[in-house]
């Protein structure tokens, strides 16, 4: 049987897809968005995590360390990031949680056991919701675990960025109730520099799915200044014109979360002039889409 890489698991969440549904996040993800609000799925492997609002200054970690990845000078814990292996060696001494190890290998038994705690409060819409990272990633494996949820009853809605074979879509297809397909950008150019992979095989694979007859809702994240354009909005209007049994359009505005989990990781912030935008400016988004005949929400 497959195996999986996660880096977390939600429960109760809301906002992705019908009802009370449980989370489960992939780890690791083809594109490279650089608006990206979730750091840590972006590889496949573990992820070093240090929490500096979480570090009394012990110093249990440098000889714990035998990479010298953590110093100590004027009382300043200092990390080299680039000297991590991520032996975890640190993490067994730290009792303040100010350091971590992000990612773990779950089987699909293991996973469902997880899953089935939550049942009771699914009700008659809620379920499991695939996201991540990049789900499709790992196709074999939710293939499997979608067909053990189905034999369980259990509602599955997969959030995905639509950068994967399609013969892997159609695999996975026939158990998902509900795809949450991203739409980033608008022409090829933009697409690979914002996103750092062309878009021809994501308009392939949501033109396949449709065909299939798959319920989609399209989710577009807008961040201003980089995406916020009309030959975008127009774009999106064309999409939901041509696929006219989308069943919802949402707008994802940009938000700064993942700021502060670039830092625990060592990465780099995003461009800095990427900024969250008003209340107003949303509203005006949507008058711009209603303009042109296509009514979105905001998620």
């Amino acid at each position: 049987m497959p195996t999986a890489r996660l880096f977390d698991i939600q429960r109760f969440c809301i906002q992705d897809g019908p009802g009370i549904r449980t989370g489960i996040f992939f780890k690791g993800c083809p594109l490279r968005c650089i608006w990206c609000h979730n750091p840590e799925s972006l590889l496949s492997q573990n992820d070093f995590v240090y929490r500096a609002n979480k570090c009394v200054g012990c110093g249990a970690c440098v000889p714990a360390c035998k990479y010298g990845v953590h110093t100590f000078s004027n009382g300043e814990h200092m990390v080299d990031y680039g000297r991590c292996v991520k032996c975890g060696d640190c993490v067994d001494v730290c009792c303040y949680g100010a350091v971590s190890l992000i990612g773990r290998t779950v089987t699909v038994e293991e996973l469902l056991h997880e899953i089935e705690t939550d049942l009771p409060y699914y009700g008659a819409d809620g379920g499991v919701t695939l996201t991540g990272g990049e789900p499709m990633l790992q196709h074999e494996f939710v293939r499997e675990l979608c067909i053990a949820l189905k034999t369980k009853g259990i509602n599955i809605c997969m959030e995905t960025c639509g950068f994967a074979p399609t013969a892997a879509f159609e695999s996975v297809a026939p158990y998902i109730d509900t795809f949450l397909f991203d739409y980033k950008a608008t022409n090829p150019q933009d697409h690979e520099r914002l996103t750092g992979v062309g878009q021809d095989l994501i308009l392939n694979n949501i033109a396949r799915l449709y065909t299939l007859g798959k319920a989609i809702v399209l989710r577009c994240p807008i961040i201003p200044g980089t995406n916020d354009t009309m030959e975008h909005f127009r774009a999106i209007a064309h999409l939901k014109a041509k696929y006219p049994m989308i069943q919802q359009l949402e707008l994802l505005p940009y938000h700064r979360l993942g700021e502060a989990k670039r830092t625990q990781l060592g990465s780099p912030a995003a461009l800095p002039d990427l900024q969250a935008p008003e209340k107003a400016q949303q509203n005006d988004w949507i008058e711009i889409l209603r303009s042109l005949g296509c009514e979105a929400r905001i998620s």
